[in-house]
């Protein structure tokens, strides 16, 4: 891909994900509040902490659907990242095959003096 479209598309991710911070730091606490929902929910006895803890884990999933466009952002990320390493990456290096005679037997007596070597 050409660097101005990569530069262009990374400029692009970087607002959106900067855009969708907020959304995501809630995400990540909803889920931290469903995380410590569930793990009390099943280490609790007495049904007064298991309805407690079911209701808190309520309250995070609900907070979770409402930061859904934090969703957006991740895949802003994640398309950064994509970003980076695509820029990152080394050309591909094509290798042409030559009908030259002389070409191949040197590769094949090189091929044929490394097993000698090894017998």
């Amino acid at each position: 891909m050409n660097k101005f479209w990569l530069i262009t598309f990374g400029i692009i991710a970087g607002i959106v994900a900067l855009s969708h911070i907020g959304p995501m730091i809630g995400l990540a606490v909803s889920g931290f509040i469903i995380y410590m929902g569930l793990h009390f929910y099943l280490q609790s006895t007495s049904t007064a902490k298991k309805v407690w803890w079911a209701f808190v884990g309520i309250v995070g999933a609900i907070s979770a659907i409402s930061n859904a466009p934090a969703l957006i952002g991740a895949a802003a990320i994640a398309a950064l990242w994509m970003i980076y390493r695509q820029w990152n990456s080394k050309p591909a290096i094509r290798f042409t095959e030559t009908n030259d005679p002389f070409t191949n037997f040197e590769q094949q007596w090189s091929r044929l003096s490394k097993q000698e070597e090894y017998k």
